[in-house]
């Protein structure tokens, strides 16, 4: 089924309109030449990105470290957290789906502030 600009897939509701309106077209055309739907998707999204030339303006970044006694999610630009917990493993169960919402970027901190990991880049 094709896609539209008010009928479109929810992996693309958090995208910038320029970059959805040109995913849902490339989806399209990805549909018609016989691709699945869930490939087809992951594919326009990125090929958009990449056409529109803002993927580091669109894309925020997130990072999960140990602040004051808890683990908690702030994004680059700012300190105060988005979402807190007790351990690092209970954060990263609710801080990998909230960045993948929003198409971000996750980095990952060990307790002592080294980086771990680095997801969905």
């Amino acid at each position: 089924m094709p896609w539209s600009k008010t009928d479109y897939p929810a992996s693309m509701k958090n995208l910038p309109g320029d970059v959805r309106n040109k995913a849902i077209e490339i989806a399209n055309a990805l549909l018609e030449d016989g691709n699945d739907e869930g490939r087809s998707i992951a594919i326009a999204i990125d090929r958009a990105r990449s056409a529109v030339g803002k993927e580091e303006k669109v894309r925020p970044h997130y990072e999960v470290e140990f602040k004051e006694g808890q683990w908690v999610l702030t994004t680059k630009e700012e300190e105060r957290p988005l979402l807190s917990a007790e351990t690092k493993e209970e954060l990263l169960d609710e801080a990998r789906e909230y960045v993948n919402e929003r198409e971000g970027i996750l980095t990952i901190y060990k307790e002592n502030g080294e980086e771990e990991d680095l997801l969905y880049e």
